[in-house]
């Protein structure tokens, strides 16, 4: 069945648009990585349900070459096996960020960052949440 998409944001806002996109480039000089970057748009993805978003995420991850296993389980990455600690502490802080009305950002799930990040990955990683989380919300808003 096919949704019937509401309005082509891209295309009515478009100054607004190319904000988000100059903010994707910047990203993606991040040292973070950008294996990183897609896993953590990918669970941000998975929690919004942002379908559009969640092929486009898990194709480029395995376009990078990450392997399926690791896809596979990320919604239950908390018990799984494929993931680092440096990746653990980001997927916190993304769940955190993503449901920050309940989380309120705890320290608890900031704190492990610093010994997997600089100040300015910390940073960028918050702008990377904070931008698919934009994403999401248009894209589930708008139905694209």
């Amino acid at each position: 069945m096919s949704i019937p998409k509401r309005l082509p944001y891209h295309t009515l806002s478009p100054e607004a648009y190319r904000g988000f996109g100059a903010t994707k480039v910047a990203l993606e000089k991040s040292s973070l990585g950008k294996e990183l970057i897609e896993l953590v748009w990918l669970r941000m993805s998975q929690i919004n349900g942002c379908a559009f978003c969640l092929e486009m995420h898990a194709k480029a991850l395995r376009a990078g070459g990450v392997p399926d296993a690791k896809l596979d389980s990320l919604a239950g990455w908390r018990v799984g096996e494929h993931f680092t600690e440096r990746e653990r502490a980001a997927l916190t802080w993304t769940e955190a960020l993503t449901h920050v009305d309940q989380t309120h950002a705890p320290d608890e799930d900031y704190e492990p960052l610093k010994a997997h990040f600089s100040d300015v990955e910390i940073s960028d990683l918050c702008f990377a949440i904070a931008l698919m989380s934009a994403f999401n919300r248009l894209a589930v808003g708008m139905r694209q």
